[in-house]
């Protein structure tokens, strides 16, 4: 079963991947239009701002501002200049500072940035805080939130289609025997999916946001080693509670630590081409 998930899955993938990612090559899934995803982002960004505690008139906020209109130039010159514009199409960058103990920061489809004033503990400078705000850029500019849910789309689809093939398989069956296939399809197919198919490819999607925004930050002016040493507060500060790799959506500490250190003398090249920072 679980081979013949993984071959549906790499079969639709390749049969129907036509974008690729910036920098890294990748190809992808993308099924939903541009505008639907905009339209969907703008909405929600809007009605999470409404009900939040957003911080202005305040030095850290005017440091979010600053920095994200310098990856924002950064990415914008990127995308401009290596046939990657269209992706930019539409977008309508926001930067607001939250308040809120959350160790956190995201960016929706359309440049709609928000970062958790708990997490500037952790950045402690602007240096940090672009690694943050790349990464998170690197996402909507990847078009990461699409391609979940293209592939979400694709894997309900599957699920549908093998119910009705294990229907017809065992259509001479007893009506127990036809229950018991239709529920190993419908259980065991998420879980499939979820550890062999969402969850690696999840992990995935953040080391090419990482990838992605060490070298924005490094091409915005921001010292890309600067990333090493946020990610190694952040896994000091985190202790145990991350679950085993293969469990998380995220890489692992240790894993993304020494990824960014061999992608360091690369990005190191757009820092030395850029406008510093002091």
């Amino acid at each position: 079963m679980k081979k013949i998930i993984i071959m549906m899955f790499s079969l639709a993938f390749a049969v129907t991947a036509c974008e690729k990612v910036p920098l890294t090559g990748r190809k992808q899934l993308i099924l939903v239009p541009n505008n639907d995803m905009l339209s969907m982002s703008f909405t929600q960004y809007k009605q999470f701002l409404d009900t939040s505690r957003v911080v202005s008139n305040s030095g850290d906020a005017a440091m979010v501002s600053r920095v994200g209109d310098r990856i924002r130039q950064a990415v914008e010159s990127y995308m401009n200049s290596n046939g990657y514009g269209k992706r930019l199409e539409g977008f309508k960058w926001e930067y607001h500072l939250v308040q809120s103990n959350q160790v956190n920061a995201w960016c929706m489809p359309g440049g709609k940035i928000v970062v958790y004033s708990g997490i500037l503990p952790y950045t402690q400078n602007e240096a940090g805080l672009a690694t943050v705000l790349g990464h998170e850029v690197s996402h909507a500019i990847a078009e990461h939130g699409n391609e979940r849910m293209s592939e979400g789309l694709v894997a309900n689809g599957l699920l549908q289609a093998g119910q009705v093939a294990t229907g017809i398989a065992t259509s001479s069956k007893s009506p127990q025997t036809q229950a018991l296939f239709q529920q190993a399809i419908g259980t065991g197919g998420p879980l499939m999916y979820q550890y062999f198919g969402a969850l690696p490819h999840s992990r995935k999607q953040e080391s090419e946001a990482d990838h992605l925004g060490l070298i924005f930050m490094a091409m915005a002016g921001y010292d890309p080693a600067e990333a090493i040493s946020f990610w190694q507060r952040m896994a000091k500060a985190g202790g145990g509670k991350a679950p085993a790799e293969f469990l998380s959506d995220h890489p692992s500490d240790a894993r993304r630590i020494a990824d960014l250190q061999k992608l360091l003398p690369d990005a190191k090249k757009y820092y030395n081409g850029s406008r510093r920072t002091s």
